[in-house]
């Protein structure tokens, strides 16, 4: 019974996210499995979104650097750009529409700095640019805590440590 009803809720987050993932790397790069993408971008869509249809990008550190100079002023490649295709207020049961670009030499350099398992590392971006797409930022110090506490529950939930131990006292 209970296997049954675990599969109908899975059924249910499925068919509430359309996803794809598209790889645009020149040279070969360890990237996470399709189905652990799926797991993380489930796990951050908010309550109130009923439907998401989101794709995942993956590029390299050219493609990486010119987006975020083109889309932010910003002359360097950074981990993941969030591009919400429905941004400012939406319409309550609207669709969620977006684009993550996961820049991955970025993404690997960092987790190698910081120490941290290169899936893990994607699931926190995952969590963050999901997060970013639903609305939440980071800009004033309330909005940055309230969007790291939440991004560290989800991950929790993931079975993955709260990335921002290392930057607290």
């Amino acid at each position: 019974m209970k296997t049954a009803k675990r599969n109908q809720v899975l059924q249910r987050l499925a068919a509430r996210l359309d996803l794809t993932l598209e790889d645009r790397l020149e040279a070969e790069q360890a990237l996470p499995e399709g189905k652990q993408w799926r797991r993380w971008c489930q796990a951050a869509l908010q309550r109130d979104v009923h439907k998401a249809q989101i794709s995942l990008v993956v590029v390299d550190e050219a493609e990486g650097r010119a987006l975020n100079r083109d889309y932010r002023g910003k002359d360097y490649a950074t981990n993941v750009l969030s591009f919400a295709l429905n941004e400012g207020d939406t319409v309550a049961g609207m669709p969620l529409f977006g684009d993550l670009v996961f820049c991955a030499p970025v993404v690997a350099r960092e987790a190698a700095e910081q120490g941290k398992r290169l899936d893990a590392h994607y699931a926190h971006l995952v969590v963050h640019g999901m997060l970013h797409l639903q609305g939440l930022d980071h800009e004033q110090d309330d909005e940055a805590e309230a969007m790291e506490a939440l991004e560290t529950v989800i991950l929790g939930k993931l079975g993955y440590a709260d990335p921002y131990a290392a930057e607290k006292p």
